[in-house]
Protein backbone atom coordinates (compact mmCIF):
# COMPACT_ATOMS: atom_id res chain seq x y z
CA UNK A 1 0.00 0.00 0.00
CA UNK A 2 2.84 2.27 0.00
CA UNK A 3 2.20 5.68 0.62
CA UNK A 4 -1.58 5.08 1.35
CA UNK A 5 -0.97 3.65 4.87
CA UNK A 6 -1.02 7.35 6.33
CA UNK A 7 -5.11 7.66 5.37
CA UNK A 8 -6.48 7.87 8.66
CA UNK A 9 -4.51 11.17 9.49
CA UNK A 10 -4.83 12.19 6.06
CA UNK A 11 -8.84 11.67 5.96
CA UNK A 12 -8.54 13.31 9.60
CA UNK A 13 -6.68 16.55 7.84
CA UNK A 14 -9.12 16.44 5.17
CA UNK A 15 -12.28 16.37 6.75
CA UNK A 16 -10.96 19.19 9.15
CA UNK A 17 -10.31 21.18 5.76
CA UNK A 18 -13.94 21.20 4.51
CA UNK A 19 -15.83 21.34 7.50
CA UNK A 20 -14.66 24.09 9.51
CA UNK A 21 -36.71 -2.02 -20.42
CA UNK A 22 -40.57 -2.16 -21.65
CA UNK A 23 -40.46 2.06 -20.36
CA UNK A 24 -43.01 1.41 -17.50
CA UNK A 25 -45.04 -1.73 -19.52
CA UNK A 26 -45.61 -5.03 -19.39
CA UNK A 27 -43.31 -6.40 -22.14
CA UNK A 28 -44.36 -9.37 -23.97
CA UNK A 29 -42.48 -12.39 -26.32
CA UNK A 30 -43.03 -15.09 -27.95
CA UNK A 31 -41.71 -17.75 -24.92
CA UNK A 32 -44.60 -20.79 -25.18
CA UNK A 33 -45.46 -22.28 -21.22
CA UNK A 34 -42.37 -24.19 -20.02
CA UNK A 35 -39.24 -22.78 -22.47
CA UNK A 36 -36.92 -19.81 -21.73
CA UNK A 37 -37.09 -18.71 -24.02
CA UNK A 38 -8.00 6.37 -24.94
CA UNK A 39 -10.05 8.40 -22.50
CA UNK A 40 -8.99 11.04 -20.04
CA UNK A 41 -8.73 9.68 -16.48
CA UNK A 42 -8.15 12.48 -13.73
CA UNK A 43 -7.65 12.05 -10.12
CA UNK A 44 -9.83 14.87 -8.89
CA UNK A 45 -9.81 17.22 -5.63
CA UNK A 46 -12.96 17.43 -3.48
CA UNK A 47 -13.46 21.17 -4.98
CA UNK A 48 -12.59 20.52 -8.90
CA UNK A 49 -15.38 18.31 -11.08
CA UNK A 50 -16.74 16.95 -8.05
CA UNK A 51 -20.47 15.91 -9.38
CA UNK A 52 -20.82 17.65 -12.64
CA UNK A 53 -21.45 15.41 -15.57
CA UNK A 54 -20.46 16.75 -19.32
CA UNK A 55 -23.26 16.13 -22.22
CA UNK A 56 -19.98 15.43 -24.16
CA UNK A 57 -19.50 11.72 -24.36
CA UNK A 58 -16.19 11.80 -26.58
CA UNK A 59 -14.81 9.73 -29.05
CA UNK A 60 -13.83 6.82 -27.45
CA UNK A 61 -14.02 3.67 -29.07
CA UNK A 62 -17.51 2.07 -28.11
CA UNK A 63 -15.67 -1.21 -26.36
CA UNK A 64 -17.75 -3.52 -29.01
CA UNK A 65 -15.62 -6.97 -29.15
CA UNK A 66 -14.16 -7.70 -32.29
CA UNK A 67 -15.17 -10.95 -33.59
CA UNK A 68 -12.01 -11.27 -35.46
CA UNK A 69 -9.80 -10.37 -32.94
CA UNK A 70 -8.39 -12.27 -29.99
CA UNK A 71 -10.64 -12.57 -26.76
CA UNK A 72 -9.64 -11.35 -24.11
CA UNK A 73 -8.23 -12.85 -21.16
CA UNK A 74 -11.23 -13.78 -18.61
CA UNK A 75 -9.51 -13.27 -15.37
CA UNK A 76 -9.70 -11.21 -12.59
CA UNK A 77 -8.25 -7.76 -13.64
CA UNK A 78 -5.31 -6.05 -12.19
CA UNK A 79 -3.94 -3.89 -10.08
CA UNK A 80 -7.30 -5.07 -7.89
CA UNK A 81 -6.61 -3.38 -4.42
CA UNK A 82 -6.28 -6.16 -1.34
CA UNK A 83 -9.09 -8.61 -1.97
CA UNK A 84 -11.17 -9.77 1.30
CA UNK A 85 -9.91 -13.22 2.43
CA UNK A 86 -13.25 -15.60 2.52
CA UNK A 87 -11.74 -18.03 4.71
CA UNK A 88 -10.33 -15.26 7.30
CA UNK A 89 -12.22 -13.53 10.02
CA UNK A 90 -13.80 -10.46 9.02
CA UNK A 91 -12.11 -7.28 10.22
CA UNK A 92 -12.75 -3.07 10.35
CA UNK A 93 -11.23 -2.96 6.46
CA UNK A 94 -9.31 -0.42 5.05
CA UNK A 95 -12.20 2.45 5.18
CA UNK A 96 -13.09 5.07 8.15
CA UNK A 97 -14.81 3.55 11.14
CA UNK A 98 -16.76 6.37 12.44
CA UNK A 99 -20.51 5.16 13.16
CA UNK A 100 -21.46 7.82 10.09
CA UNK A 101 -19.46 9.53 7.39
CA UNK A 102 -20.52 12.02 5.06
CA UNK A 103 -18.16 10.70 1.92
CA UNK A 104 -19.30 13.20 -0.13
CA UNK A 105 -17.18 15.94 1.95
CA UNK A 106 -14.48 13.57 2.91
CA UNK A 107 -13.58 12.85 -0.16
CA UNK A 108 -15.26 14.76 -2.69
CA UNK A 109 -17.34 12.30 -4.53
CA UNK A 110 -19.95 15.06 -5.74
CA UNK A 111 -23.31 13.39 -6.26
CA UNK A 112 -23.51 10.12 -7.90
CA UNK A 113 -26.29 8.27 -9.21
CA UNK A 114 -25.22 4.94 -8.41
CA UNK A 115 -22.13 3.11 -6.24
CA UNK A 116 -21.21 -0.41 -5.21
CA UNK A 117 -18.23 -2.01 -3.43
CA UNK A 118 -15.93 -4.81 -4.80
CA UNK A 119 -14.34 -7.30 -3.67
CA UNK A 120 -10.81 -5.33 -2.95
CA UNK A 121 -13.64 -3.05 -1.24
CA UNK A 122 -12.59 -0.20 -3.85
CA UNK A 123 -15.57 1.95 -3.98
CA UNK A 124 -17.11 3.05 -7.46
CA UNK A 125 -19.28 5.75 -8.46
CA UNK A 126 -21.42 6.31 -11.89
CA UNK A 127 -22.40 10.09 -12.55
CA UNK A 128 -23.60 9.90 -16.30
CA UNK A 129 -21.18 9.24 -18.46
CA UNK A 130 -18.18 9.27 -15.97
CA UNK A 131 -17.16 6.35 -13.86
CA UNK A 132 -15.19 6.76 -10.86
CA UNK A 133 -13.36 4.63 -8.44
CA UNK A 134 -12.34 5.55 -5.00
CA UNK A 135 -9.50 2.77 -3.75
CA UNK A 136 -8.74 2.21 -0.04
CA UNK A 137 -6.43 5.20 0.74
CA UNK A 138 -7.27 7.87 -1.60
CA UNK A 139 -8.12 11.15 -0.98
CA UNK A 140 -10.59 11.87 -4.03
CA UNK A 141 -11.74 9.29 -6.40
CA UNK A 142 -9.97 9.16 -10.21
CA UNK A 143 -12.77 9.12 -12.84
CA UNK A 144 -12.39 8.31 -16.69
CA UNK A 145 -15.82 9.77 -19.17
CA UNK A 146 -16.58 8.44 -22.45
CA UNK A 147 -16.03 4.53 -22.76
CA UNK A 148 -17.83 1.58 -23.64
CA UNK A 149 -21.53 2.59 -24.31
CA UNK A 150 -20.87 5.87 -23.11
CA UNK A 151 -18.58 6.42 -26.05
CA UNK A 152 -21.54 8.54 -27.76
CA UNK A 153 -23.58 10.85 -26.00
CA UNK A 154 -26.54 9.40 -24.83
CA UNK A 155 -29.77 9.33 -27.19
CA UNK A 156 -32.22 6.99 -28.60
CA UNK A 157 -30.02 6.22 -31.88
CA UNK A 158 -26.93 5.98 -29.85
CA UNK A 159 -25.68 2.95 -28.04
CA UNK A 160 -27.38 3.73 -24.82
CA UNK A 161 -30.00 6.72 -23.71
CA UNK A 162 -28.10 7.09 -20.77
CA UNK A 163 -26.54 5.03 -17.88
CA UNK A 164 -28.79 3.43 -15.09
CA UNK A 165 -26.25 1.63 -12.13
CA UNK A 166 -23.01 -0.04 -11.02
CA UNK A 167 -21.94 -2.44 -8.89
CA UNK A 168 -18.77 -4.50 -7.94
CA UNK A 169 -17.35 -7.40 -8.59
CA UNK A 170 -13.91 -9.19 -8.02
CA UNK A 171 -11.40 -7.35 -6.84
CA UNK A 172 -10.13 -4.19 -9.40
CA UNK A 173 -13.89 -4.76 -11.47
CA UNK A 174 -17.03 -3.42 -11.85
CA UNK A 175 -20.32 -3.92 -13.58
CA UNK A 176 -21.55 -0.73 -15.55
CA UNK A 177 -25.09 -0.97 -16.53
CA UNK A 178 -27.20 0.93 -19.36
CA UNK A 179 -30.56 1.87 -20.73
CA UNK A 180 -31.41 1.46 -24.23
CA UNK A 181 -34.94 2.42 -26.67
CA UNK A 182 -37.34 -0.46 -25.93
CA UNK A 183 -37.55 -2.11 -29.58
CA UNK A 184 -40.04 -1.69 -32.13
CA UNK A 185 -42.14 -4.67 -34.33
CA UNK A 186 -40.17 -5.02 -38.09
CA UNK A 187 -41.78 -5.50 -40.80
CA UNK A 188 -42.79 -9.72 -41.76
CA UNK A 189 -41.24 -10.48 -38.16
CA UNK A 190 -44.23 -11.56 -35.80
CA UNK A 191 -41.69 -11.08 -32.58
CA UNK A 192 -40.90 -7.26 -31.75
CA UNK A 193 -37.90 -8.76 -29.80
CA UNK A 194 -36.62 -11.07 -32.57
CA UNK A 195 -33.40 -9.69 -34.35
CA UNK A 196 -32.37 -12.43 -38.08
CA UNK A 197 -28.82 -12.47 -38.12
CA UNK A 198 -26.94 -11.78 -41.75
CA UNK A 199 -28.23 -14.40 -44.18
CA UNK A 200 -31.18 -15.30 -42.53
CA UNK A 201 -34.59 -14.14 -43.32
CA UNK A 202 -35.60 -10.52 -42.76
CA UNK A 203 -31.99 -9.80 -41.87
CA UNK A 204 -31.63 -6.06 -41.90
CA UNK A 205 -28.17 -4.32 -40.91
CA UNK A 206 -30.20 -2.02 -39.05
CA UNK A 207 -32.09 -4.35 -36.66
CA UNK A 208 -29.08 -6.06 -36.32
CA UNK A 209 -27.30 -2.98 -35.09
CA UNK A 210 -29.97 -2.97 -32.11
CA UNK A 211 -27.47 -6.23 -30.37
CA UNK A 212 -25.20 -3.27 -29.84
CA UNK A 213 -27.71 -0.73 -27.71
CA UNK A 214 -27.41 -1.11 -23.99
CA UNK A 215 -26.83 -4.11 -21.34
CA UNK A 216 -23.66 -3.98 -19.97
CA UNK A 217 -20.05 -3.11 -19.63
CA UNK A 218 -17.42 -4.61 -17.52
CA UNK A 219 -14.46 -2.21 -16.20
CA UNK A 220 -11.49 -2.45 -14.46
CA UNK A 221 -8.63 -0.91 -12.68
CA UNK A 222 -5.21 -0.47 -14.69
CA UNK A 223 -1.74 -1.04 -12.86
CA UNK A 224 -1.39 3.10 -13.35
CA UNK A 225 -4.42 3.17 -11.08
CA UNK A 226 -6.65 4.35 -13.88
CA UNK A 227 -10.07 2.69 -15.39
CA UNK A 228 -10.14 0.99 -18.35
CA UNK A 229 -12.81 -0.74 -20.28
CA UNK A 230 -12.63 -4.77 -19.91
CA UNK A 231 -15.44 -5.62 -22.42
CA UNK A 232 -18.45 -4.90 -23.31
CA UNK A 233 -20.54 -8.21 -21.46
CA UNK A 234 -21.41 -11.17 -24.04
CA UNK A 235 -20.23 -14.81 -23.15
CA UNK A 236 -23.05 -16.67 -22.45
CA UNK A 237 -23.35 -20.39 -21.59
CA UNK A 238 -26.01 -20.92 -24.63
CA UNK A 239 -24.78 -23.78 -27.33
CA UNK A 240 -26.44 -21.52 -30.13
CA UNK A 241 -24.59 -18.32 -28.43
CA UNK A 242 -21.56 -19.59 -28.41
CA UNK A 243 -18.83 -16.82 -30.05
CA UNK A 244 -21.62 -14.40 -30.54
CA UNK A 245 -20.08 -11.17 -29.61
CA UNK A 246 -23.54 -8.66 -29.52
CA UNK A 247 -23.52 -8.38 -25.53
CA UNK A 248 -26.76 -9.98 -23.91
CA UNK A 249 -29.29 -11.72 -25.75
CA UNK A 250 -31.38 -14.95 -24.91
CA UNK A 251 -29.22 -17.83 -24.00
CA UNK A 252 -31.52 -19.94 -25.61
CA UNK A 253 -31.82 -18.21 -28.31
CA UNK A 254 -29.18 -15.56 -29.75
CA UNK A 255 -32.53 -14.34 -32.07
CA UNK A 256 -33.91 -12.81 -29.00
CA UNK A 257 -32.61 -9.03 -27.32
CA UNK A 258 -35.05 -8.69 -24.40
CA UNK A 259 -32.26 -7.31 -21.73
CA UNK A 260 -31.94 -4.33 -23.00
CA UNK A 261 -31.68 -2.16 -20.15
CA UNK A 262 -29.79 -2.89 -16.97
CA UNK A 263 -32.20 -1.55 -13.89
CA UNK A 264 -30.44 -3.06 -11.46
CA UNK A 265 -27.48 -4.86 -10.21
CA UNK A 266 -26.42 -7.01 -6.60
CA UNK A 267 -23.07 -9.11 -5.85
CA UNK A 268 -23.82 -11.87 -3.48
CA UNK A 269 -21.24 -10.91 -0.12
CA UNK A 270 -20.98 -14.74 1.46
CA UNK A 271 -22.02 -17.72 1.17
CA UNK A 272 -21.05 -20.72 -1.17
CA UNK A 273 -22.26 -18.57 -4.51
CA UNK A 274 -19.75 -15.42 -3.26
CA UNK A 275 -18.94 -13.14 -6.23
CA UNK A 276 -21.47 -13.91 -8.17
CA UNK A 277 -23.61 -10.90 -9.33
CA UNK A 278 -27.66 -10.32 -10.85
CA UNK A 279 -28.98 -7.84 -12.42
CA UNK A 280 -32.31 -7.28 -13.39
CA UNK A 281 -33.17 -5.75 -16.66
CA UNK A 282 -36.32 -4.82 -18.82
CA UNK A 283 -37.28 -8.17 -18.55
CA UNK A 284 -35.94 -10.74 -15.89
CA UNK A 285 -33.19 -11.48 -13.80
CA UNK A 286 -29.91 -12.34 -15.35
CA UNK A 287 -26.85 -14.30 -13.32
CA UNK A 288 -23.07 -13.50 -14.13
CA UNK A 289 -19.81 -15.25 -13.08
CA UNK A 290 -16.63 -13.13 -14.16
CA UNK A 291 -17.13 -11.96 -17.53
CA UNK A 292 -20.30 -14.79 -18.67
CA UNK A 293 -23.79 -14.41 -18.22
CA UNK A 294 -26.26 -16.62 -18.31
CA UNK A 295 -30.48 -15.19 -19.31
CA UNK A 296 -32.59 -14.75 -17.94
CA UNK A 297 -35.84 -15.63 -15.55
CA UNK A 298 -38.62 -14.03 -14.37
CA UNK A 299 -42.06 -14.25 -12.15
CA UNK A 300 -44.24 -13.52 -15.51
CA UNK A 301 -47.75 -14.50 -16.27
CA UNK A 302 -49.78 -15.04 -19.34
CA UNK A 303 -52.29 -13.07 -21.26
CA UNK A 304 -54.92 -15.30 -22.78
CA UNK A 305 -57.02 -13.24 -25.52
CA UNK A 306 -58.42 -14.54 -28.98
CA UNK A 307 -58.71 -17.96 -28.15
CA UNK A 308 -54.73 -18.33 -28.24
CA UNK A 309 -53.02 -21.48 -27.50
CA UNK A 310 -50.04 -20.16 -25.63
CA UNK A 311 -50.96 -16.53 -24.63
CA UNK A 312 -48.52 -13.30 -24.21
CA UNK A 313 -45.99 -13.85 -21.88
CA UNK A 314 -45.93 -10.37 -19.46
CA UNK A 315 -42.76 -9.60 -18.22
CA UNK A 316 -43.00 -5.79 -17.07
CA UNK A 317 -39.55 -4.12 -15.81
CA UNK A 318 -37.62 -5.70 -13.25
CA UNK A 319 -36.22 -3.20 -10.62
CA UNK A 320 -36.42 -5.12 -7.44
CA UNK A 321 -33.58 -6.84 -6.24
CA UNK A 322 -32.18 -8.49 -3.25
CA UNK A 323 -30.22 -11.61 -2.05
CA UNK A 324 -31.65 -13.63 0.89
CA UNK A 325 -29.71 -14.14 4.24
CA UNK A 326 -29.82 -17.70 2.86
CA UNK A 327 -28.76 -16.73 -0.65
CA UNK A 328 -31.75 -17.06 -2.27
CA UNK A 329 -32.25 -14.26 -5.14
CA UNK A 330 -35.46 -12.06 -4.73
CA UNK A 331 -36.75 -9.86 -7.38
CA UNK A 332 -40.12 -7.83 -8.85
CA UNK A 333 -41.19 -6.72 -11.57
CA UNK A 334 -43.52 -4.14 -11.97
CA UNK A 335 -46.35 -6.31 -11.02
CA UNK A 336 -45.31 -9.77 -9.35
CA UNK A 337 -42.63 -10.90 -7.13
CA UNK A 338 -40.95 -13.87 -7.06
CA UNK A 339 -37.81 -16.09 -4.69
CA UNK A 340 -35.43 -18.26 -6.35
CA UNK A 341 -33.36 -20.63 -5.20
CA UNK A 342 -29.88 -20.74 -6.90
CA UNK A 343 -27.22 -23.96 -7.06
CA UNK A 344 -24.32 -21.95 -8.19
CA UNK A 345 -24.18 -23.14 -11.50
CA UNK A 346 -24.31 -20.81 -14.20
CA UNK A 347 -25.56 -23.27 -17.11
CA UNK A 348 -28.51 -23.91 -14.74
CA UNK A 349 -30.01 -20.97 -14.26
CA UNK A 350 -32.47 -20.23 -17.18
CA UNK A 351 -33.96 -23.83 -16.78
CA UNK A 352 -37.20 -23.04 -15.94
CA UNK A 353 -39.29 -25.76 -14.60
CA UNK A 354 -41.30 -23.82 -12.13
CA UNK A 355 -40.97 -25.38 -8.79
CA UNK A 356 -38.42 -28.33 -9.56
CA UNK A 357 -35.30 -28.33 -11.46
CA UNK A 358 -31.92 -27.34 -10.46
CA UNK A 359 -33.30 -23.86 -9.84
CA UNK A 360 -36.61 -23.35 -8.99
CA UNK A 361 -38.98 -21.12 -7.52
CA UNK A 362 -40.30 -20.98 -4.12
CA UNK A 363 -42.67 -18.50 -4.61
CA UNK A 364 -43.59 -16.83 -7.58
CA UNK A 365 -47.23 -14.21 -6.63
CA UNK A 366 -48.75 -11.10 -6.53
CA UNK A 367 -50.01 -8.45 -4.01
CA UNK A 368 -54.24 -9.59 -3.65
CA UNK A 369 -54.25 -6.97 -1.04
CA UNK A 370 -52.65 -4.41 -3.11
CA UNK A 371 -54.11 -4.78 -6.51
CA UNK A 372 -54.66 -7.76 -9.12
CA UNK A 373 -52.55 -9.34 -10.75
CA UNK A 374 -52.68 -7.24 -14.28
CA UNK A 375 -52.18 -3.68 -12.26
CA UNK A 376 -48.77 -2.56 -11.38
CA UNK A 377 -47.48 -2.48 -7.86
CA UNK A 378 -43.92 -0.15 -8.91
CA UNK A 379 -42.08 -2.54 -6.92
CA UNK A 380 -38.40 -1.31 -6.29
CA UNK A 381 -37.27 -3.20 -3.57
CA UNK A 382 -37.19 -6.72 -2.11
CA UNK A 383 -35.78 -7.44 0.88
CA UNK A 384 -35.34 -10.61 3.68
CA UNK A 385 -34.35 -10.13 7.29
CA UNK A 386 -32.61 -12.06 9.77
CA UNK A 387 -35.70 -12.76 11.40
CA UNK A 388 -37.28 -14.00 8.10
CA UNK A 389 -39.84 -11.48 6.87
CA UNK A 390 -39.85 -10.44 3.57
CA UNK A 391 -40.31 -6.68 2.73
CA UNK A 392 -40.90 -5.19 -0.60
CA UNK A 393 -41.32 -1.52 -1.68
CA UNK A 394 -43.10 0.28 -4.30
CA UNK A 395 -42.69 3.57 -5.85
CA UNK A 396 -46.10 4.47 -5.10
CA UNK A 397 -48.06 2.05 -2.53
CA UNK A 398 -45.65 1.94 0.36
CA UNK A 399 -43.61 -1.20 2.09
CA UNK A 400 -45.51 -4.27 2.41
CA UNK A 401 -44.31 -7.18 4.64
CA UNK A 402 -45.04 -10.75 2.92
CA UNK A 403 -44.98 -14.36 4.29
CA UNK A 404 -45.49 -17.48 1.75
CA UNK A 405 -48.63 -19.52 2.39
CA UNK A 406 -48.26 -21.39 -1.08
CA UNK A 407 -46.25 -21.35 -4.10
CA UNK A 408 -48.87 -18.65 -5.37
CA UNK A 409 -49.92 -17.30 -2.78
CA UNK A 410 -49.02 -15.16 0.50
CA UNK A 411 -50.62 -12.65 3.30
CA UNK A 412 -49.59 -9.11 2.34
CA UNK A 413 -49.52 -6.45 5.26
CA UNK A 414 -48.92 -2.72 4.80
CA UNK A 415 -46.85 -1.41 7.14
CA UNK A 416 -47.87 1.87 8.70
CA UNK A 417 -46.28 4.95 10.36
CA UNK A 418 -43.63 6.32 7.56
CA UNK A 419 -44.30 9.66 6.36
CA UNK A 420 -44.78 8.17 2.29
CA UNK A 421 -46.13 6.05 0.29
CA UNK A 422 -42.18 6.21 -2.18
CA UNK A 423 -39.59 3.95 -1.27
CA UNK A 424 -37.08 3.83 -3.56
CA UNK A 425 -34.72 1.07 -1.87
CA UNK A 426 -34.29 -1.38 0.88
CA UNK A 427 -31.60 -2.92 2.58
CA UNK A 428 -31.72 -5.87 5.13
CA UNK A 429 -28.76 -5.71 7.64
CA UNK A 430 -27.13 -8.48 10.14
CA UNK A 431 -28.79 -6.77 13.29
CA UNK A 432 -32.09 -8.00 12.28
CA UNK A 433 -32.96 -4.38 10.70
CA UNK A 434 -34.57 -3.22 7.72
CA UNK A 435 -33.14 0.54 6.25
CA UNK A 436 -35.65 2.17 3.74
CA UNK A 437 -34.96 4.35 1.87
CA UNK A 438 -37.59 6.86 1.20
CA UNK A 439 -37.94 9.36 -2.32
CA UNK A 440 -38.53 12.51 -0.21
CA UNK A 441 -38.41 11.73 3.85
CA UNK A 442 -34.49 10.34 3.96
CA UNK A 443 -33.65 7.29 5.38
CA UNK A 444 -36.00 5.16 8.10
CA UNK A 445 -34.77 2.03 10.14
CA UNK A 446 -37.33 -0.77 11.31
CA UNK A 447 -36.53 -2.38 14.12
CA UNK A 448 -36.32 -6.11 14.20
CA UNK A 449 -39.88 -6.63 15.90
CA UNK A 450 -41.38 -5.60 12.75
CA UNK A 451 -42.82 -2.39 14.43
CA UNK A 452 -40.81 0.18 15.55
CA UNK A 453 -39.97 2.72 13.09
CA UNK A 454 -37.75 5.92 13.52
CA UNK A 455 -36.05 8.41 11.01
CA UNK A 456 -32.26 7.74 10.35
CA UNK A 457 -30.48 11.05 11.17
CA UNK A 458 -27.14 12.62 9.75
CA UNK A 459 -27.90 11.64 6.61
CA UNK A 460 -27.67 14.71 3.99
CA UNK A 461 -30.71 14.26 1.02
CA UNK A 462 -34.17 13.44 1.54
CA UNK A 463 -34.36 11.26 -1.54
CA UNK A 464 -32.91 7.87 -1.06
CA UNK A 465 -31.44 6.58 -4.33
CA UNK A 466 -29.77 3.37 -3.73
CA UNK A 467 -28.64 1.11 -0.19
CA UNK A 468 -25.82 -0.85 -0.20
CA UNK A 469 -24.37 -3.76 2.41
CA UNK A 470 -21.31 -4.39 2.44
CA UNK A 471 -20.92 -7.45 5.84
CA UNK A 472 -17.62 -8.62 5.26
CA UNK A 473 -16.07 -6.25 7.42
CA UNK A 474 -16.75 -5.56 11.07
CA UNK A 475 -18.61 -3.04 11.69
CA UNK A 476 -20.50 -3.67 8.45
CA UNK A 477 -20.66 -0.84 6.30
CA UNK A 478 -24.47 0.61 4.82
CA UNK A 479 -23.83 2.72 1.77
CA UNK A 480 -26.75 5.47 1.95
CA UNK A 481 -26.92 7.38 -1.53
CA UNK A 482 -28.78 10.68 -1.63
CA UNK A 483 -29.83 12.65 -4.60
CA UNK A 484 -26.75 14.75 -1.84
CA UNK A 485 -24.05 12.55 -2.01
CA UNK A 486 -22.84 9.19 -0.09
CA UNK A 487 -22.68 8.48 3.61
CA UNK A 488 -21.57 5.29 5.30
CA UNK A 489 -22.86 4.27 8.01
CA UNK A 490 -20.54 0.92 10.26
CA UNK A 491 -22.11 -1.05 12.00
CA UNK A 492 -25.50 -2.00 11.30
Amino acid sequence: MGARSGWRRAVVLLLAAITVGCNGQSATHGEPPGGKQTPTQTPTSPSADAGVSSPDGGTADAGQPDAGSTVPDAGAPVDAGTPVDAGTPPDAGPWPTEASLDYTQAFGLGTPQSVGLDEGLNLWLLDGDRIGVLRPGDLAPTWVRGIGQASQPFGYDSLAVGSTVICGGAAGRAYVGYRAAEMQPAAGISQRTYIPWPGEPGYSAQRFAEYQKGDLDVVKLTPDGGIALEEHLWRTTGASNKGRQVGIHNTNDFHYDEDRSVLNCARVTRGPHRGDVYITTNHGVTMIQGLTYNSHRHPGWYLYTDNSEWGSLQCPPMHALGIAPDGDVLVANEQMAGVLVPDGVLEDWDRELTWDGPVPWTFKGFDEALNGQADDDLWRAFEQTEGGTYYLGSASYGLWSMVPTSHTAASWTRVSGLPTSAIASLKATDDGALYIGTDGQGLWRLEPDGVTLSQVGGIAGSRVRQLVYEPTVTPSMLLVLTDQGLTVLRGP
